[in-house]
């Protein structure tokens, strides 16, 4: 009975954090909330919680603290009387947070033409600036590369949306392809999500109508090779101690894009890699074994990552390379299978788009 009580320990203290982030009446409170939420989430992973389920915890309790502190940051804010929506996008979208994540966010809002748009832009502004820097006081790092709702470029309208989307799918450029990795993993988070469902819809027409911007991205996707030599066995860099690989770029990257592929061209709604394995990878003509085997490979992979940010520097873009020297035998091996799964999706975009 003892021990039955220990394992329900977790789950009753991670249901009272969740209702204090409901409760949640200061600002000033929320950077404590979050350091303890952060706190128990490590002591799970600690406890060798599976990788994926882990990185749904961090991402629901993200998106739990950050629509309290919109709710609490809009209070203070003259609003239009217009729909908007807020956005989340890349790891944040697809529910795959890890504990080293940088903010991706944008915001949506409804205008008659681009001159209203203007003006409410200069209104929404202010208000989710205030939210990218609560998020950050919070552990959620502003963006290096700007990609927050607080930055004009966006904070757009639906038809403006609809435009950078038409832009980036009709005349792609290594720019587009990189904003499409980010961007088309989008779920709307608070607000008028119908808006934001509204913006996904369109994404998945333009990418399912568009097979040589597919063909771009299945190119793109490939830039980055699984680390294994013709023997099978893994590549690391020499860079820093312990022969290290980059498990991001190197390893739950690939399973990302290439999902990612897969899903915009059978238009499947879910942007979480394990759905979009499932459900695009049948379209795509993957075998359900292959299917089964991937989606355990990016679990594993994740689960690694997330236990080496246990050791990390709480620094946004570290905790993704990985020593082999630090891992157990078993871990080596499940590494070294993990990636043979991704050499197989990768082949299976060569296939499927004759690269």
């Amino acid at each position: 009975m003892a021990g039955e009580r220990d394992s329900l320990l977790p789950c009753r203290q991670l249901q009272a954090l969740g209702q204090e982030i409901a409760d949640l009446a200061a600002l000033d409170q929320a950077p404590g909330l979050a350091a303890r939420v952060n706190a128990e989430l490590r002591g799970l992973a600690a406890m060798d919680l599976g990788g994926r389920l882990l990185a749904r915890l961090i991402s629901d309790f993200n998106d739990r603290l950050a629509i309290r502190i919109i709710e609490l940051v809009a209070r203070r804010h003259r609003f239009p009387a217009v729909a908007w929506c807020w956005l989340a996008f890349g790891s944040e979208g697809r529910h795959e947070q890890t504990f080293v994540s940088d903010q991706d966010n944008g915001l949506v809002f409804a205008a008659a033409d681009s001159t209203e748009a203007a003006a409410l832009r200069e209104l929404f502004l202010p208000f989710a600036d205030e939210v990218n820097h609560r998020l950050a006081d919070c552990g959620a790092t502003l963006c290096p590369g700007g990609i927050m709702a607080g930055n004009p470029a966006w904070c757009l309208s639906l038809a403006e949306w609809r435009e950078r989307f038409i832009d980036w799918v009709r005349r792609p450029e290594p720019q587009a392809l990189l904003n499409a990795s980010i961007f088309f993993d989008m779920r709307p988070l608070h607000g008028n999500l119908e808006l934001g469902e509204e913006l996904l819809s369109l994404q998945l027409a333009l990418c399912a109508d568009s097979p040589a911007f597919q063909h771009l991205m299945a190119a793109n996707a490939l830039q980055a090779e699984a680390p294994l030599n013709f023997r099978g066995e893994i590549v690391t860099s020499d860079e820093g101690k312990g022969h290290a690989i980059d498990l991001k770029k190197f390893g739950t990257r690939i399973f990302v894009d290439a999902a990612r592929i897969f899903a915009l061209a059978a238009q499947v709604r879910p942007v979480d890699t394990s759905r979009r394995l499932r459900e695009g990878g049948l379209a795509a003509g993957l075998p359900a074994a292959d299917i089964e085997a991937a989606e355990a490979a990016f679990a594993h992979l994740l689960r690694i990552r997330l236990t080496s940010q246990l050791k990390a520097p709480q620094v946004a873009g570290e905790g993704s390379s990985v020593a082999l020297d630090s891992l157990n035998p078993f871990d080596r091996a499940v590494l070294k299978e993990s990636l043979r799964q991704a050499k197989r999706l990768q082949q299976r975009l060569k296939l499927n788009y004759s690269l």
